[in-house]
């Protein structure tokens, strides 16, 4: 997963250095998109490796 995160604020950083409209926007879009589920996926599994019975 962290795999993606870093393509897709690769691909982020690539549309703003060609400026911000049309592709470069929505590729930024995408990337924080994806970030806000990574986020939340690794909060989900933290949860439950914190709470997991040994």
């Amino acid at each position: 997963m962290l795999y993606w995160t870093l393509i897709f604020l690769v691909v982020a950083i690539v549309a703003g250095l060609f400026g911000f409209g049309g592709i470069a926007s929505a590729s930024a879009g995408i990337a924080k998109i994806l970030f806000a589920i990574f986020i939340v996926l690794f909060l989900l599994s933290l949860l439950f490796g914190v709470f997991r019975t040994p």
